[in-house]
């Protein structure tokens, strides 16, 4: 007789992990290094120095220490809200009458709704440390912006944040949180900066892209004293510090013998993606076991499926390292979808890797059937899912209706990164008939791609 499953399987606080999981310490291929603009040279630390914090610039440049400890503030930060639970998905299995065994992590039980309180508040850690007075940031949806305002807070630092200007305006409360822990949070593209004004100049009327945010808010870090630039996403020391995520999703999922047979995340800039499939891409890497690995993308963005594997810049204004990923081009802004967390033209570089080796694979889905997806999920388990992560229930939903057609019995594990209750613009426009599903061209694609630096 198979063995009840609990709905949800719950760690308890002294199972919380104490370090952090490098995965790119089992690369054999590790992810090609940053390189500095102007030199064409990979970066050194001392460069980093005027940008980041310089305890990230080294877990930034880090390939080969597989495991680094995580310091004692951030445990007991971190025992707030987690462990995060593991929840066995039986309603839904039902509603889709399906063989395959669903399980989901959800990192929604904290007030910035989502995944990206793990690395603001690491970041946020060692600015403090440093001496710092405030650090600068961009932010989509507002999940990060959010999530490193409530961070700044705790730790008495300012916080800046340039939220894209279609999802400042789509989401106007979750820019109030971010004010209520004390962040400032501009519009962008802006005219407060050089290169915000430039954008505006080139693009009038352009809704943003992650791309132009990143660029403005460096521009303020590097000409603020005592100010430093973080990112929720893309960079090797944020998959570092999500990579809680998959080491407690293991944990749980060991605690029974569960072994998933493949393992779906949403796919922008890789924070949440990386931080699930951590552990797992590991044991993958080690020879030690198998998993099928699926990054989702929105059709709107594809970074992955549609884009090119080069050297690009990190930033629309072109003032950041460059960083070899799978991508859109630096200028490529995207339609204005409503999963404003995953609107960005590139992807993590060690995902970036991964993907090029074969290691794992991707799909992109319109937004429509995304949101489909989103309100099944809604009405059978009971949780308003964010846009973001309803890319990673579109196709586990899709992997187990292959299953209903097989009778394969498949375990199943999505990332559930956060809520979707500051959402409910998207929510509305998907019923009243009003969502369109945009898909770039491949001459939209081409132009955007014909603009890389030639490098490498």
């Amino acid at each position: 007789m198979e063995q009840k499953i609990p709905y949800k399987i719950y760690l308890n606080e002294n199972e919380i992990p104490t370090q952090w999981y490098n995965l790119r310490a089992d690369m054999k291929n590790k992810p090609a290094p940053l390189l500095n603009p102007g030199t064409g040279e990979p970066m050194k630390a001392e460069e980093l120095y005027g940008v980041f914090c310089e305890e990230l610039v080294k877990q930034e440049l880090d390939n080969d220490t597989p495991y680094i400890d995580i310091p004692g503030e951030i445990l007991d930060f971190y025992k707030m809200y987690r462990p995060s639970p593991l929840v066995r998905a039986y309603f839904l299995e039902k509603a889709l009458d399906t063989p395959a065994k669903i399980y989901y992590k959800f990192e929604g039980n904290n007030t910035s709704g989502s995944h990206k309180l793990n690395s603001s508040i690491a970041q946020a850690y060692y600015a403090k440390k440093q001496g710092l007075k405030g650090v600068t940031t961009e932010t989509g949806a507002g999940q990060w912006g959010t999530a490193l305002s409530m961070a700044c807070s705790y730790f008495g630092l300012d916080c800046k944040v340039f939220m894209v200007k279609v999802s400042y305006e789509q989401k106007p409360f979750r820019r109030e949180v971010m004010r209520t822990y004390g962040a400032s949070v501009t519009p962008s593209p802006s005219d407060k900066t050089n290169i915000g004004r430039k954008i505006l100049e080139e693009f009038p009327g352009t809704t943003g892209s992650l791309g132009c945010a990143i660029s403005e808010a460096v521009e303020v870090a590097t000409s603020t004293p005592g100010y430093r630039y973080v990112l929720g996403s893309v960079l090797n020391q944020v998959l570092l510090h999500q990579s809680i995520i998959g080491l407690e999703t293991k944990t749980a999922l060991d605690k029974y013998g569960i072994k998933p047979d493949m393992i779906i995340g949403c796919a922008g800039g890789g924070s949440n993606l990386g931080g699930l499939i951590a552990p797992f891409m590991g044991e993958k890497l080690r020879g030690e076991a198998d998993y099928r690995i699926i990054a989702v993308e929105p059709a709107s963005c594809p970074s992955f499926t549609r884009g090119t594997y080069a050297y690009d810049f990190c930033d629309t204004g072109k003032v950041c390292p460059l960083a070899k990923m799978y991508t859109l081009g630096s200028g490529f802004i995207p339609s204005p979808n409503h999963a404003g967390g995953l609107r960005y033209h590139g992807m993590s570089s060690i995902l970036s890797q991964l993907y090029d080796d074969k290691y794992m694979e991707a799909v992109s889905v319109p937004q429509r059937r995304v949101f489909e997806a989103a309100e099944l999920f809604a009405r059978v388990e009971g949780i308003l899912p964010a846009p973001e992560s309803s890319h990673a229930i579109r196709v586990a939903i899709d992997e187990a209706l292959k299953c209903k057609e097989t009778g394969e019995d498949k375990t199943i594990v999505f990332g559930l990164t956060g809520t979707g209750y500051f959402d409910m613009v998207a929510y509305e426009n998907y019923h009243d008939g009003t969502m369109e599903d945009y898909i770039p061209t491949d001459e939209e694609i081409q132009k955007s791609i014909s603009t890389l630096p030639q490098i490498g």
